[in-house]
């Protein structure tokens, strides 16, 4: 019976707007709202603060995130899967990139 009701947690779709340290980022979830008295439909968002125990995902991702216990103080959600990874800024260097600028630079040091 157990398994059942872990089945029926709310489940919600945002993008990361923040890291906020080791394991916890910031996702924003845009719903609409009518107003009630202009009846005019509302773009509004909810900040969430979501825990992510792999560190993987990156400002601009698009995640899913599941209800869960307290986790922490704020922290109420996690994250079940990256949907869309963001895309790369132009011009960023990789971490083997920057290894391989390392030993270059050590190789004409030592000539």
């Amino acid at each position: 019976m157990e398994s059942s009701k872990r089945n029926q947690r709310k489940v919600l779709q945002g993008t990361v707007t923040s890291r906020m340290g080791n394991k916890s980022v910031k996702v924003t979830v845009p719903y609409k709202a009518r107003h009630p008295r202009y009846l005019k439909v509302i773009n509004r968002k909810t900040v969430l603060h979501v825990h992510d125990e792999a560190n993987e995902a990156n400002v601009g991702d698009r995640v899913e995130i599941m209800e869960t216990r307290p986790l922490s103080r704020l922290k109420r959600w996690r994250i079940t899967r990256i949907i869309e990874r963001a895309p790369e800024p132009a011009g960023s260097v990789t971490p083997v990139e920057v290894e391989e600028q390392g030993e270059v630079e050590a190789g004409a040091e030592n000539a």
